[in-house]
């Protein structure tokens, strides 16, 4: 039987304007035509209203986005060869950005660097593959043994976000959510081949939690369960931050998750530092981080609490206790377009709630990661909670993205950090 046609659609006008300026999705509202319907991962070419090539992408059947683009301009031949150098590319760009004293990073950052739908993180010997749509799952094979290839991991682990593990494409492929792909499991139901060894420990069920160092602060990741990929690889900048702000102060790292923030402020010289989480399972791992730690003369010099707590309520109703540093790090508030008004006014109530537990000459960070937030909506909410506040004080900076998550469009622009002295 002879393969079908090549995948070809035309979209909108406006759509077309949106590639052309580098943009890398195609919505499935702006596809006008298609000469057939499409299978989840293969290559679909758009071409424009006067029928030129436009631009190429994988296909995802059940997505909105119904084309994540690899490549617009003049026409490309995806071979084994471009794969390659699309890879080495983003690995270029992190040349020079790590010593041995940071194990811990980002390779590869989505649509940011030519992988659409697809993050790699580093963390010491082990990489996580983490993909957010099923167009990647035919590709895994390929893209697995170029990894295995380049950078010669003991183990490649394979994440999916929620949305691809309640389709059935996953399963179709043989593919599973923290699947190592550097040590196939016998036991498991048939999968796609993988031509790699055993995990270099000899076990067939590697623990799920690794080691890694950043900036020499020891650090441990659950890369098979844990949030994103394991640990948050991108406030590494601002950990490096808040410890050049810690000395002698008593610091509450709300929402702490496994406690980054923490320990960079007790090796900073902070006097206390307090985690405060809902959730036992990230207030277990933050007491492991400092423990890990403890060597450090200034860590195990630092007194560590815990508050087991919601934190947008501990913050409005606890007892007064005045705190010299406050971090300020809740998880997304804004996953979807209709809850950004909600999430800009949550953002104003807890960042006053926070500045009201603030020392006089206290420091508040306050960050965020909801993507349908902007970064000028959320620092003009956390501004006028500080107005509110009837405090006076100054905004010492702003930051946004580390070079290893660079973000190239604006829905890529999804982490924000705002500090203010009061």
């Amino acid at each position: 039987m002879a393969p079908p046609p090549r995948l070809r659609l035309r979209v909108t006008a406006v759509a077309e304007k949106l590639i052309r300026g580098g943009h890398p999705w195609a919505f499935a509202d702006s596809v006008n035509e298609q000469n057939r319907a499409g299978e989840t991962g293969e290559l679909a070419v758009i071409y424009d209203r006067r029928d030129r090539f436009l631009a190429i992408g994988l296909y995802d059947a059940d997505s909105p986005l119904r084309v994540r683009v690899l490549h617009a301009g003049k026409p490309q031949t995806l071979d084994v060869a471009w794969w390659r150098m699309r890879f080495q590319t983003a690995l270029d760009r992190r040349a020079g950005l790590f010593d041995a004293q940071t194990t811990g990073y980002r390779w590869i950052n989505g649509e940011s660097d030519g992988w659409p739908g697809l993050v790699l993180d580093r963390y010491a010997d082990a990489l996580v593959l983490k993909i957010y749509t099923a167009a990647w799952l035919p590709r895994l094979n390929e893209v697995a043994a170029l990894v295995r290839d380049v950078l010669q991991p003991q183990r490649l682990v394979l994440r999916s976000s929620r949305n691809i593990q309640l389709t059935a494409s996953s399963s179709r492929f043989g593919w599973r959510n923290g699947q190592d792909l550097a040590a196939p499991d016998p036991a498991a139901p048939p999968a796609p081949a993988v031509d790699a060894p055993r995990d270099l420990r000899g076990t067939l069920t590697p623990p799920s939690t690794v080691q890694f160092l950043e900036s020499g602060l020891r650090f441990e990741a659950d890369i098979v369960n844990g949030q994103k990929t394991g640990f948050f690889l991108d406030q590494r900048e601002n950990r490096r931050i808040v410890e050049s702000l810690a000395t002698r102060r008593a610091v509450l790292n709300a929402f702490s998750f496994s406690g980054g923030f923490s320990v960079y402020a007790a090796r900073g010289g902070a006097t206390s530092v307090t985690d405060l989480d809902i959730s036992p399972y990230a207030l277990d791992g933050a007491r492991r981080n400092f423990a890990l730690n403890r060597p450090l003369p200034a860590v195990a010099g630092c007194r560590h609490l815990q508050v087991q707590a919601n934190g947008f309520e501990w913050l409005a109703q606890a007892p007064p206790q005045a705190f010299d540093l406050i971090v300020l790090d809740p998880p997304s508030l804004a996953k979807r377009e209709a809850e950004r008004e909600r999430a800009i006014h949550a953002y104003r109530q807890v960042n006053g709630d926070a500045i009201r537990r603030l020392a006089p000459g206290g420091i508040l960070l306050s960050a965020s990661c909801s993507a349908h937030v902007s970064a000028a909506e959320f620092t003009g909410a956390v501004r006028a909670a500080a107005r509110e506040s009837g405090r006076a004080f100054a905004e010492l900076r702003t930051t946004g993205h580390p070079p290893d998550h660079p973000a190239t469009f604006a829905e890529a622009q999804v982490l924000k950090a705002i500090y203010l002295r009061f």
